[in-house]
């Protein structure tokens, strides 16, 4: 699996964190799953029969969900508005 470039990360994070250095902050998170779990599934789409790399993409997908909802629990506003950024919901 190839990892996403440092540029790449830094841009997520300056984007959706409070600074680049903002590795922790969970709206930079959820953009760094969201970026990764695009990757993952294009990598699906050509390569099928890669069962690993489909479970570690249902555990990503989990952990985002479960990042999301932390976000919906302690700040209703800052999640809505991650959602539209990312466009995850309809």
């Amino acid at each position: 699996m190839e990892k996403l470039s440092k540029e790449t990360r830094k841009d997520l994070f300056k984007e959706f964190g409070k600074s680049e250095f903002d590795t922790g902050s969970t709206e930079g998170q959820v953009a760094l799953f969201t970026a990764r779990i695009k990757h993952l599934t294009e990598h699906l789409k050509v390569n099928r029969k890669d069962f690993a790399t489909e479970r570690s993409l249902v555990l990503m997908v989990g952990k985002r969900r479960k990042l999301l909802a932390y976000l919906m629990r302690k700040d209703i506003v800052r999640y809505r508005e991650l959602i539209k950024k990312l466009g995850l919901r309809k």
